[in-house]
């Protein structure tokens, strides 16, 4: 019985471990050419090896031209790279848009959505053996931006404001009556009195 139950534990434990999500924060993930061409370009997106599970990251490729006329577009589980074709001129520019989602993953406290948007543009260059050749690039620095929400504290309408202090037009804390006073509050109110005595 001994044995059955230190198996049953030692097998949680693995399946517990096993079950752990985790995620680096999406300003780490930036896209990078594989492979370009005159007519061809592969992407690689480092967020698949670096969110878990992989099995459910799900990465929303759009590639189009300036005018917004998509050229490529796909929708890819597990799967690190895109490749696409495209039948436009050298001289333009190709706008890409990545987002990466995986409900079991998170970071922070939230599922993780990450948005890389960049534009690649052609670029021709010459090897120290004279050799000329050209390959696409990126433009910018498409280092993704974080999708979720952020959090914004609720707000406690039974709450009554503390008063913090009272001051005289001249800045200098008083207590004085009969003159004008500030009143300043702990939720940002600020009011203006004359106390009578």
């Amino acid at each position: 019985m001994k044995n059955i139950l230190t198996v049953l534990i030692v097998f949680l434990g693995f399946t517990l471990q096993a079950q752990v999500v985790t995620s680096i924060p999406c300003d780490q993930m930036e896209l990078s050419v594989n492979v370009s061409d005159t007519n061809i370009v592969n992407l690689y997106h480092p967020g698949h090896y670096l969110t878990w599970p992989r099995t459910s990251n799900v990465i929303e490729w759009i590639i189009s031209d300036k005018q917004g006329n998509v050229i490529a577009q796909d929708i890819l589980t597990d799967e690190q790279s895109f490749t696409f074709q495209f039948d436009i001129p050298l001289t333009d520019t190709l706008l890409v848009s990545a987002q990466l989602v995986n409900d079991s993953a998170i970071h922070e406290g939230n599922s993780v959505n990450c948005l890389i948007e960049d534009a690649l543009y052609w670029k021709e260059d010459v090897f120290p053996s004279g050799t000329p050749y050209g390959r696409w690039i990126f433009v910018y620095e498409n280092v993704g931006v974080d999708q979720n929400p952020v959090g914004i504290d609720p707000i406690d309408i039974d709450r009554k404001p503390v008063l913090i202090k009272v001051i005289d037009f001249l800045g200098r804390e008083s207590k004085e009556s009969n003159q004008p006073l500030i009143y300043i509050y702990d939720d940002g109110r600020v009011e203006q009195m004359v106390v009578f005595e």
